[in-house]
This record gives C-alpha cells, sequence and structure tokens, in this order.
C-alpha cells in the first residue's frame, strides 16, 4: 500500500502530462512582499495567477485545452528572500501555507515546490523539512541568485546536502536582476534576454562548484532550456582546463546530471539542441504560466509534439520524465 505525499493514484486511462514551470500569485502573497520592501511585484499582478474562482477555472480550462493534467506551482522570481531573517520566514511560510492549501483543494491539478527563506540557511532547512514532511510539497524552488549572491554559494551546502539525502528536488528560476548587469537590467532586456543568462550562469555556477557530482541525489531542474549552454556545453568544456582548473568534471557532462523544463516559447532549434546536448530524459514539460497564456500556452506543449522528434522521446518529454524526477508514483 502505498502513501504519503510521493504516492499518488489515477485512472489507468487518464494520461498525465505535468508542467513543471507554472506561477501561483496571489494579491496577498505580493502586498507583503511588498510590505517587506521588493519594488517589483506589479509585474506578477492581473495575470490571471491567483487563487480566485475565476482564475482557477481559467487556468483548468486552459490546461485541460492543452493535455495538462498537473502543474507543480512555483513563486519565483517572487521568492521570499530578504536580509531580515524575521521577514523571510515570515514569507516562506505565508507563500507555503497558500500552495498547501490550494493543492489540499484541488488535488487532482496542483502539486507544489516549497520556497525557502533565503539566505538565512538554519532557517532554510527548517523550512524544507516543513514543506517536504509537513506540507507534502515534491520539492523546493529558488532562484538562480540570492539577494547578489551565486546559486552555488558556499552558505548553502547544508541545504543541498539534505535535499541530497532526501533524494529532493531543487528547481532553480531566474531571478529577474538582470544578472546583476545595468547593460541588461537597464536597457529593457531583463527578461527577454536577461533571464536566459541568468539560468546560463546558475547552472555554470553550480557545475564549477561541484554541486552537481557531489550531491547526485539532488535532482536539478533549471528553467528555460537550460538558457544558452547548449550551445555553450562544448566551448565550456574546452575553456575550463585553464579558467576554472579545479572544476571536477567536464561542463557537458556534469550539464546531463541537471533536468530542463522546456520552456523555449515554440522555438523548435531550441528544444532541439537542448535534446541534443542534454538528453531527451533530461527534458520536462514547463508551460511558464500565466506568462505563456492562451495559444502560447499550447503551443509550448504542442512544439513539443511536432518538432521532428522520435515518438518515444516526444513521450518521454511531455509525460513521463516529470513524473520520474519528482519521484512520484501513479
Amino acid at each position: 500500500m502505498c502513501a504519503g505525499p510521493r504516492c499518488r493514484t489515477r485512472e489507468e486511462d487518464r494520461p498525465v502530462r505535468i508542467d513543471v514551470h507554472a506561477h501561483v500569485w496571489t494579491d496577498e502573497y505580493l502586498d507583503l512582499l511588498e510590505g517587506y520592501g521588493k519594488t517589483d511585484t506589479a509585474v506578477q499582478r492581473g495575470l490571471g495567477a491567483g487563487l480566485g474562482d475565476r482564475e482557477i477555472e481559467a487556468r483548468f480550462e486552459l490546461m485541460d485545452s492543452a493535455g495538462v493534467t498537473h502543474q507543480v506551482i512555483s513563486a519565483p522570481p517572487q521568492s521570499p528572500h530578504f536580509a531580515d531573517p524575521a521577514q523571510a520566514v515570515r514569507a516562506a511560510r505565508f507563500v507555503n501555507d497558500q500552495y498547501a492549501e490550494a493543492v489540499r483543494r484541488w488535488p487532482d491539478r496542483f502539486l507544489a515546490f516549497g520556497s525557502l527563506p533565503f539566505p538565512h540557511t538554519d532557517a532554510a532547512l527548517e523550512e524544507l523539512a516543513r514543506v517536504l514532511d509537513q506540507l507534502g510539497m515534491v520539492g523546493v524552488a529558488t532562484t538562480t541568485s540570492v539577494l547578489g549572491r551565486s546559486a552555488a554559494d558556499p552558505a548553502y551546502e547544508p541545504v543541498f546536502a539534505e535535499l541530497d539525502r532526501r533524494e529532493a528536488v531543487l528547481y532553480v528560476h531566474p531571478a529577474g536582476c538582470g544578472a546583476g548587469s545595468p547593460l541588461i537590467s537597464e536597457h529593457r532586456l531583463t527578461w527577454s534576454i536577461g533571464a536566459p543568462i541568468e539560468d546560463t550562469v546558475a547552472i555554470m555556477q553550480l557545475i564549477l562548484a561541484g554541486v552537481p557530482s557531489r550531491y547526485p541525489g539532488m535532482r536539478i531542474i533549471a528553467s528555460h532550456l537550460g538558457g544558452a549552454l547548449p550551445m555553450l556545453a562544448l566551448r565550456a568544456d574546452h575553456q575550463v582546463g585553464w579558467e576554472a582548473p579545479d572544476t571536477p568534471e567536464l561542463p557537458s557532462a556534469a550539464a546531463r546530471r541537471l533536468w530542463y523544463d522546456s520552456v523555449g516559447h515554440g522555438h523548435t532549434p531550441a528544444l532541439l539542441a537542448a535534446v541534443e546536448t542534454f538528453g531527451a530524459d533530461r527534458i520536462v514539460l514547463g508551460t511558464d504560466f500565466p506568462y505563456e497564456d492562451g495559444d502560447l500556452f499550447r503551443t509550448a506543449v504542442a512544439y513539443i509534439e511536432h518538432a521532428g522528434l522520435p515518438g518515444e522521446q516526444i513521450r518521454q518529454i511531455l509525460d513521463r520524465n516529470a513524473v520520474d524526477v519528482l519521484g512520484l508514483r501513479l
């Protein structure tokens, strides 16, 4: 008999299609963050990503139209990351409780990644235990950088070790900070170019620090097909020998220890490059709802089906890989 958050049942004839890149932001949560000094919450308001009845009804109708049965909801880039530990903890508990309630109300549609009160390691470990053991979430989400600190900051090693011990998921999403460069953020490039650059930088920082190889049980999912990494993996292999000679393994090999969501805005060459670089078994379905809405949402699924990949690879990406990486029993 299977019991616990990783054990779910379904009718045998019902397909399972899990979207790992989907967001929920309520006005109450954004108001809390704004009260603590965040200045960018307007970007996430009014997009249909709340938990009101109309928003939920429209979301589920859209999911059905694309054949998506479940979404793993996550809060980044509006993560509870504050220098004040009390603020970070309160915001993390607030959003995690909201997500747990959403999963409780709609268990056949939602799973959730918890948020951690980074950069406070001890508090993050405490909240990690709560979201996995008490709230039944399928992993945790963080941003590519936290208040200017690298995703591979040594202070987070205890969190990595605990995720590794639990064989749990760490989902990494851009912070929306333009990779810390005014040449991006001050030129209206924060999301069009900055987000995939942040993905690329964070993955490479993790690789150069040896995080994927030292914590092989931690299942890292990166956003947006790994940013530019599919085009840069071999370049990185050729450069690390002199630029970062203490890198424990070639970046192209280390990159295959991670998983990558399929958000590519319908651009088939990007998807094919990621499949060729990482392997079809390392790509999981993502839509980036609510930014990809309506026809764009449906395209996020359909472009995988029409990319010219072998049928087995299509089935892996759409219907199998997410179940496996999340450790679900369906």
